[in-house]
């Protein structure tokens, strides 16, 4: 038997969208000098005598430019005309954003962050509890109750198969509308809470959930600003990066905001350290593209 040999697959090395921008934006400048300081030695020779100098001065140039277009973007910001309404991406703290918030949940709406089993007190829904209902579980349960009593559970568990926590599943898609206003929290159920305690969804799942979320902000938010985390982030089985995660929510933002203005301004809050890793020249191309 004739054995063929392979080398073996080099594994591609992983830039940052930083040094990406910055890398193809100093080749684009160089490729423009280069030509033009050619153009210029052939008409004026005398003009480029030293040339090493001429090519130091160009790659510094160079270099100067490609720093300058690849600085950190702080956000993005795109308006669109029909109907009038703004998308903003940025990183920071949701909870300091004004108007209302969105909150992710699970189809169980636990809230219970003791020891995190249930909920990890990093989390936005642990942030919530913290910063809105100042550790008072019984609060933010009984706003969960009331918002939720028209709303029929798809099924109710046992305790001897969720021995911690609530036992209650709703629909996927399940919007609770939380506080009041100009604060409202739209609380939205979009994964489901294993038996093992691990929350886990679809892309149909999130898709669905995010148009259930619009027309509840379209009902609710009398079309004041809404600011989201990036729903879906690190669910078990989505198998979506936080970029094409970020698109997703989005496209689904721009075309229920197409048929109806569902509100003034949307504000996606990341994560810095999540923000920084998105190429956000790309996800603002991205929203020109949507607005044509």
């Amino acid at each position: 038997m004739v054995r063929h040999w392979r080398f073996p697959a080099r594994r591609r090395a992983r830039t940052s969208p930083t040094a990406r921008a910055f890398i193809g934006n100093a080749l684009l400048a160089f490729g423009v000098v280069s030509a033009l300081v050619q153009f210029v030695g052939q008409l004026y020779p005398e003009a480029i005598a030293d040339r090493g100098a001429v090519t130091t001065a160009a790659l510094g140039c160079c270099a100067a430019w490609g720093a300058f277009r690849a600085r950190p973007q702080r956000l993005v910001r795109h308006e669109f005309g029909n109907p009038p309404t703004a998308v903003v991406v940025k990183g920071g703290d949701l909870f300091a954003e004004p108007g209302h918030i969105v909150i992710g949940f699970c189809d169980t709406f636990d809230t219970d962050v003791e020891d995190g089993v249930l909920v990890n007190a990093d989390s936005t829904q642990g942030q919530l509890l913290d910063r809105r209902y100042a550790g008072d579980r019984r609060h933010l349960d009984a706003e969960l109750g009331t918002a939720l009593h028209g709303t029929a559970p798809v099924v109710r568990l046992n305790r001897a198969v969720k021995p911690r926590g609530k036992l209650s599943r709703y629909p996927i898609g399940t919007v609770a509308v939380l506080g009041s206003r100009p604060r409202l929290v739209f609380a939205v159920a979009y994964s489901r809470l294993a038996l093992d305690y691990v929350a886990a969804g679809g892309v149909d799942e999130l898709w669905y959930s995010l148009a259930r979320l619009w027309d509840a902000v379209f009902r609710h938010a009398q079309q004041e600003r809404v600011a989201m985390p990036l729903v879906g982030a690190g669910l078990a089985r989505l198998g979506l990066d936080d970029e094409s995660l970020l698109r997703l929510v989005l496209l689904s933002f721009v075309a229920h905001s197409r048929r109806r203005r569902v509100c003034r301004e949307l504000c996606v809050v990341m994560r810095p350290e999540a923000f920084r890793r998105i190429d956000m020249g790309a996800v603002e191309a991205f929203l020109v593209s949507l607005g044509r």
